[in-house]
């Protein structure tokens, strides 16, 4: 009897951790400083059955940065078996803004310490993200003077806008990315101003950490 009930339970469970996070990311993205017991009111469950697959706040807010790091990397290296440079690159960026995965790094870098398997992770999305990057440029549609450093940038300013629908907040963002893109394309434009960003500047927010 108590086999049968297992896969149950275990469903249980699922629906549990997914509504947890879920849960989480709402919260943390209005404020990174509310408390977990409000992660546990928005998902409907106990706080001790939050707190038996995250022991603190600072293990949640981990898992919910890490999952949105996989993510970009899921999405990166999909783009990377699409033949043409600058179509990869423009489909990565259209699928990143619209998962939202920059909106937590944003909110919540420097909130938490990172694990080492999340320094492995970043290392790789900043290699797949230069190849995207170089791949654009030598197609010859994506300016010279772009460098993989000014993703994140673009990505930030895609997550910075936001209204209360939710459906329009997507909708917002990819017409503001595609403004951006037609900025980012080869053309008789001149050089952007000012020298590209660099690592410092945009890891800022996990000084310390």
């Amino acid at each position: 009897m108590s086999e049968q009930r297992l896969p149950g339970r275990r469903n249980q469970a699922a629906r549990n951790d997914e509504a947890i996070l879920r849960a989480g990311r709402e919260v943390f993205l209005h404020d990174p400083k509310a408390p977990i017991a409000a992660v546990a009111e928005r998902a409907g469950v106990g706080i001790s059955a939050l707190y038996r697959r995250y022991p603190s706040k600072e293990d949640m807010l981990r898992k919910l940065c890490h999952d949105g790091l996989r993510r970009y990397n899921e999405e990166a290296a999909a783009a990377a078996a699409e033949p043409d440079g600058w179509q990869a690159f423009r489909a990565f960026l259209e699928r990143v803004v619209d998962a939202d995965v920059h909106s937590l790094t944003v909110h919540l870098a420097g909130t938490f310490t990172p694990a080492p398997e999340m320094h492995a992770d970043a290392e790789r999305s900043g290699e797949l993200t230069r190849a995207l990057v170089d791949r654009a440029r030598a197609s010859g549609r994506l300016r010279p003077d772009v460098v993989a450093d000014d993703v994140p940038l673009i990505l930030e300013g895609c997550a910075a806008i936001r209204v209360p629908d939710g459906a329009r907040t997507k909708e917002l963002r990819q017409r503001f990315l595609a403004a951006l893109l037609d900025g980012l394309a080869a053309g008789d434009a001149g050089s952007l101003p000012g020298p590209p960003p660099g690592g410092a500047e945009l890891n800022w927010r996990w000084a310390g950490r």
